[in-house]
């Protein structure tokens, strides 16, 4: 894997993202609201990866609330596309896809698109799925993007990159 072009590849992404928020993209959720997400329920990504990497431990259902641009060049090695929790179209997406799961379900959403103060996804995505009945939602706390505290630390990854 080629880290330089993958966090070039990320930053484009991001900046894609950057790009439809300041051309009026309509938005559920202003930026900052990811820190209604409760303290209890936020997940670093050392602690992720090491759920991952455990043998034998049950694996969470991993899902990016993104920009699906993202979502293609690279995520979360086992970790799928629930659509962009800042629209309703990617929260319906959220709906559909965890509706058949048990409601004790370990559920960790992630975003990265920008720094966790600036999200407009993560926090609609967390709301819906505690609205739903989840008992043990977990939000990945990606406190600049998913390139600086994901990728460049060495976690595992899938995609384009």
């Amino acid at each position: 894997m080629n880290l330089n072009r993958l966090m070039k590849t990320c930053g484009m992404a991001i900046g894609g993202v950057m790009f439809a928020l300041a051309c009026g993209q309509a938005l559920q959720a202003q930026p900052g609201s990811a820190a209604k997400i409760p303290a209890s329920a936020l997940m670093q990504p050392q602690e992720l990866s090491q759920t991952l990497n455990a043998a034998g431990a049950a694996r969470p259902v991993i899902l990016q609330v993104g920009s699906q641009v993202m979502f293609e060049e690279s995520h979360i090695a086992g970790a799928e596309y629930a659509g962009p929790g800042s629209q309703e179209s990617g929260l319906n997406l959220l709906r559909k896809r965890v509706a058949s799961l048990k409601r004790n379900t370990p559920v960790v959403i992630y975003c990265g698109c920008c720094p966790w103060t600036h999200c407009p996804n993560i926090w609609p995505a967390y709301k819906t799925l505690v609205g739903m009945g989840f008992t043990h939602v977990h939000a990945l706390y990606l406190a600049d993007n998913f390139g600086t505290d994901w990728v460049s630390k060495g976690y595992p990854v899938e995609g384009r990159h």
